[in-house]
């Protein structure tokens, strides 16, 4: 896991150099009166997807859904997906029912994108764009490296949708703020110590950083069997709140922005409760820095990287193998 961690700058870079051929391809396919757009995704790529949501939305004006697959392989559920953009999401790029539903609804009207790292696959064969992460083979079973160039290949995508709050710059520079993270990461121990003896740890955060913090939740889950669960920050004021006790750690997430002061205010509300809060931000005084220069829309690449290593210090010290957690395995075939 640390290894493939370690290739995520090269990766990201390779891809940032195809922005402009990737941008054209998807341009090319939008439909001339695009009505929405629908991600497909299972697992890690789930809430890459979500992360594709706030982007596509805020570039197009236009509604974006996460799929309920059983809709269509269970419920077979007739559907009309014309004028819709359909994004299927996955690393092997051969989970049954992102196929299958990728399948249905280029059938039933869908202009339809593949994001894979595996350019022979079901999934790229039911799509008439392919994204190739190009990442390389990835071995240990939490998705690292995979994750984050998903990632930037929604951004990617996004971007040629319609305008987005970062520059060219700013996509540019990505590959070197992710590895100067990388190449701090003792803070991460310190966090990762603060999830000792916990049963329960919870991430929050607001806007599109709310995918790093559901990652987050999910690499804890994964490698270090603790039930970590992630929430918007306004969703868990509404009853979930209730259940946050002083044993239980909270990771927040947040980069200067609109979403910033509601996390903000939160932490402040838990901190009174009880609550261990550790943040992961931008801001001065973090317990774990985000690099400020990156925009808030981009900053959920960077700060997945800080919950993967939260989560391999958090294994480790449980003493814990993250790369084969128990009862997991690469490539999970629910249909």
């Amino acid at each position: 896991m640390a290894a493939e961690m370690a290739e995520q700058p090269e990766v990201l870079e390779r891809l940032v150099r195809r922005r402009v051929e990737i941008a054209a391809s998807i341009a090319a396919l939008v439909p001339e009166h695009l009505c929405g757009t629908v991600l497909v995704a299972r697992g890690s790529s789930d809430t890459a997807a979500l992360y594709g949501r706030y982007l596509f939305e805020m570039a197009s004006g236009r509604p974006v859904a996460l799929a309920s697959p059983s809709l269509h392989t269970l419920y077979r559920i007739p559907a009309d997906h014309r004028g819709y953009l359909a994004v299927g999401i996955s690393q092997s790029g051969r989970t049954p029912e992102v196929v299958s539903v990728l399948e249905q609804m280029r059938a039933s009207g869908a202009r339809t994108v593949a994001i894979v790292n595996a350019t022979s696959s079901p999934l790229s064969d039911a799509a008439d764009v392919v994204i190739d992460l190009s990442a390389g083979s990835e071995l240990a079973v939490p998705a690292t490296k995979t994750f984050t160039a998903t990632l930037l290949a929604l951004a990617l995508v996004a971007d040629a949708l319609g305008p987005l709050p970062w520059s060219d710059g700013d996509l540019s520079a990505l590959p070197e703020h992710v590895s100067q993270v990388l190449d701090d990461r003792h803070r991460s121990d310190v966090i990762a110590r603060r999830l000792d003896g916990a049963d329960r740890v919870l991430t929050v955060a607001r806007g599109p950083l709310l995918a790093a913090a559901s990652e987050t939740a999910l690499k804890i889950r994964e490698t270090s069997a603790i039930f970590a669960e992630a929430f918007s920050a306004a969703d868990l004021r509404h009853g979930p709140i209730a259940a946050v006790t002083p044993d239980v750690p909270v990771l927040a997430f947040s980069a200067p922005g609109p979403a910033a002061a509601d996390v903000v205010e939160l932490c402040a509300v838990l901190r009174q409760r009880g609550v261990t809060v550790s943040t992961i931000s931008a801001e001065p005084g973090s317990d774990l820095p985000l690099p400020r220069a990156v925009p808030e829309a981009l900053q959920p690449i960077v700060a997945a990287v800080r919950g993967q290593q939260i989560a391999l210090s958090a294994a480790l010290a449980r003493h814990l193998d993250p790369d084969a957690p128990i009862g997991l395995t690469k490539v999970t075939l629910t249909r």
